[in-house]
């Protein structure tokens, strides 16, 4: 009797010891392979009904292909395209009758509108800020080629990224994620390397939004200072004149240089108010040595939360920031016109070439401007018709591109020079409006809000992740996770303090990250999966190891720079 109950096949013997890994719980109906009943071989859908004599057969081939395999062996499985949809499949009982199964997860479904929008909601970050500033770091004309080529080489990656567990066979991967296709391919190593670096990237934008937070809550709080105190702070700023203020925080002002301003006047006039007053203001409410370290008061304990959903019903918020800097970057356009001249190689005054040296500065911030590999087969996973994933992809990868194009070119171009030099366009561009602005106050309370949000979530990913992989639980104890907290909000507090450049930490964590979950990982995947198909072609072969080279020279260059 015990041989009876024991697989003909294990599989041990068909050689595909992987399959134990991460597959017998997946919620996925094809991998429940539930017993199937033609509709037509049931009056109606009472349970009480009797099933036919085909339905009977049926039943001894599930039970023979049971006995054949283990339950978690997906050698000798029904093929798929034998197995009906989710809302056609019965569960027959010993007792000879059906029950139809419900069918949930096809009813939360999304269409292909639904899963572009999100796609093109989870890619539009902080990278937004800085599209400006990139593009200026590379010059206007090679910077848009540059946007364009590298959002197309970031999708072409995401859809090898997309089709990789489907492309094993033998295995049900209903339920896997990217890094559990580099450790199919890769073992442990493919996926504790993958762990970290989209451990990296993850930190990584928990370090920009410390710094950007920072920024916001800074600004807004000398908003309402300076309008509650009747403040004029137009003397201290150097800039345009006019209800739309363009500012430079940072002037040229070397002897070298021949700009037209050679002094700054630092000083603030006020109205009705004794300086002092203002000056005790500013030592307490400073951008980099005390407002980042109120928001530790805010933040630590919401990193500590066990759950994260209560911040997860705010994430529309991410939406209607993008929305808003589309409409406020469209409005200042309109008021401040159109400043463009060419320079293909030689700078001037008040302009830069179209041809810079520093576009990988630009590369770096796109790569993880377009990142979103590390999740895309989750989200694709909610789609409603599956084989319509590439061609959704591509359409989210192409709005992302476009709304990025149309900010970053919008403010470039109608940034005035002169009288400011185009140099003069911040990392966070945001930083060229004066702090008075209603309108930017407005996008920086949005933005606030927005991220004092999302930050627990990030937290929240990062602590699953690494104490699942460590401790095998995302909450081994508060010492555990108060410790973790305090490294990550102690990262964002010294970056705030003493490197506030979110243009240069995006691009160092997204060519960091780039390199191996966008470049080098799927690459390799694609060409072992060739190999082993018998169809890799030396062309292919000679690409995608072009794009591994291209992605250590991506991360290479950032320190060059």
């Amino acid at each position: 009797m015990e041989n009876d109950s024991r697989p003909l096949l294990s599989s041990e013997q068909a050689g595909e010891s992987f399959t134990h890994r991460g597959s017998t719980d997946s919620l996925d109906s094809r991998a429940k392979r539930p017993f199937y009943v033609e509709p037509r071989n049931i009056v109606d859908d009472e349970p009480q009904e009797r099933v036919s004599a085909e339905a009977a057969i049926l039943n001894s081939r599930v039970h023979y292909y049971s006995k054949l395999t283990g339950s978690s062996d997906r050698l000798l499985s029904p093929p798929n395209h034998v197995i009906p949809r989710a809302e056609e499949i019965y569960i027959y009982s010993p007792l000879g009758t059906a029950f139809k199964v419900s069918g949930k997860d096809h009813l939360t479904k999304n269409p292909s509108i639904i899963t572009i929008f999100a796609i093109w909601n989870t890619m539009m970050g902080t990278s937004i800020l800085s599209i400006p500033w990139g593009i200026k770091q590379a010059g206007f004309t090679l910077g848009i080629l540059i946007l364009i080529f590298t959002g197309l080489l970031m999708l072409y990656c995401c859809c090898i990224v997309l089709k990789s567990p489907k492309a094993i066979p033998y295995v049900d991967t209903s339920d896997w994620e990217f890094p559990d296709v580099c450790r199919y391919y890769f073992g442990k190593f493919g996926q504790w390397s993958s762990l970290v670096f989209s451990m990296v990237s993850l930190i990584g934008a928990m370090v920009v939004y410390w710094v950007l937070m920072s920024n916001f809550l800074y600004n807004t709080g000398q908003f309402i200072y300076n309008f509650a105190h009747h403040v004029n702070i137009s003397d201290s700023e150097f800039g345009t004149n006019g209800t739309d203020r363009v500012i430079c925080p940072y002037p040229n002002t070397d002897s070298g240089g021949n700009h037209t301003i050679s002094t700054l006047h630092h000083y603030i006039s006020t109205s009705g108010n004794d300086t002092t007053d203002v000056n005790s203001f500013e030592h307490w409410w400073s951008k980099t040595n005390t407002v980042p370290l109120f928001l530790i008061v805010l933040l630590l304990p919401l990193l500590c939360f066990r759950s994260a959903s209560f911040f997860a019903r705010f994430t529309f918020l991410g939406t209607i920031s993008v929305v808003y800097l589309i409409v406020l970057v469209t409005i200042k356009a309109v008021r401040l016109g159109f400043h463009l001249e060419f320079y293909w190689f030689d700078s001037t005054d008040f302009n830069v070439p179209e041809l810079r040296l520093l576009f990988p500065q630009l590369t770096g911030v796109l790569t993880l401007a377009f990142f979103i590999h590390n999740c895309i087969i989750t989200l694709m996973k909610n789609n409603k018709h599956q084989e319509n994933n590439v061609r959704d992809l591509s359409v989210a990868y192409l709005l992302v591109g476009l709304t990025y194009l149309y900010v970053g070119v919008l403010i470039f171009a109608t940034f005035p020079s002169p009288p400011l030099s185009k140099d003069c366009i911040e990392p966070n561009f945001l930083d060229n409006f004066s702090s008075g602005d209603v309108m930017v106050f407005v996008a920086r309370s949005f933005l606030l809000f927005q991220m004092i949000t999302v930050y627990p979530l990030l937290g929240y990913l990062v602590r699953v992740q690494m104490m699942s992989q460590l401790f095998g639980n995302h909450y081994p104890s508060v010492f555990h996770v108060l410790t973790l907290n305090i490294l990550i909000v102690g990262a964002g507090v010294l970056m705030a303090k003493f490197y506030p450049n979110i243009g240069s930490i995006i691009r160092f964590s997204g060519a960091t990250c780039g390199l191996a979950l966008v470049f080098v990982f799927p690459s390799l995947i694609h060409m072992i999966s060739l190999r082993r198909q018998g169809a890799l072609r030396w062309p292919s072969a000679v690409f995608h190891s072009f794009l591994i080279l291209l992605g250590m020279t991506n991360l290479v260059a950032q320190f060059l720079m």
